[in-house]
């Protein structure tokens, strides 16, 4: 098992927002955890990775409970998260956004170069002296998810990769998370668009006000409407 959460409960401040989420993800899987807006989606990620101090629960990672590890060391033994808000560093180059994401080679995980990035993501080849700040969302997203692979992560949390994303750039972020697969890069992805995540994903998760409602592939979801409408219907 590559990642497994039990009973994750976390807080701001008074306010409780997770309560006891359990998820798993295999080698070279691809999860998707769905949800509305305000669902607890982000928060799930943000406390994986450490970046929730108020948390409690087990999370393990590769074999090794990582549950009270600091954000920088669960990144170091290559668990990647990609943030919704993308945070490139816009006075960077692409070439120098990556740098920054730059690890060692892990015997567990692709190893990723600036080549195989570029083949991924080939509109960043097309600007790789371009700083962040002058390139579009979708642009910005790619680059955002090209610098954590430069870390060679074996898994990696993906936070809404297709908002606000044109169909086209969409249809490309489909085919880069895929060959991301097939190089056996495992992932959990946050996603409100259920067509997206039909088309990436094996298994998904449905949160709702905080707490896992559904557990299944993605075949058990769509024999279940009304659980679609139920949790995931505008």
């Amino acid at each position: 098992m590559k990642l497994s959460v039990e009973a994750l409960n976390s807080h701001y401040g008074p306010a409780h927002i997770l309560f006891d989420v359990a998820l798993e993800v295999g080698d070279g899987e691809v999860v998707a955890l769905l949800g509305r807006n305000g669902a607890g989606k982000s928060t799930t990620f943000r406390s994986i990775v450490g970046l929730v101090e108020q948390r409690s629960g087990r999370i393990v990672f590769e074999g090794r409970d990582v549950s009270d590890q600091p954000t920088h060391v669960i990144a170091s033994r290559g668990l990647g998260y990609v943030p919704e808000e993308r945070r490139i560093f816009t006075d960077l180059t692409v070439d120098e956004n990556l740098e920054v994401g730059r690890q060692p080679v892990r015997p567990n995980a692709p190893h990723w170069t600036r080549e195989k990035l570029f083949s991924l993501f080939p509109n960043l080849a097309e600007m790789r002296g371009r700083a962040g700040g002058r390139m579009s969302g979708g642009e910005q997203q790619m680059l955002t998810i090209a610098r954590t692979l430069m870390g060679n992560p074996s898994l990696v949390l993906l936070d809404e990769p297709s908002e606000g994303l044109a169909p086209k750039i969409v249809e490309q972020m489909v085919d880069a998370i895929l060959t991301m697969k097939k190089a056996g890069v495992s992932m959990i992805v946050s996603e409100q668009n259920l067509h997206f995540a039909r088309l990436i994903c094996d298994r998904a998760y449905i949160i709702e006000r905080g707490r896992i409602c559904f557990s299944g592939t993605m075949a058990e979801l769509d024999a279940r409407p009304d659980i679609r409408d139920a949790h995931l219907a505008l």
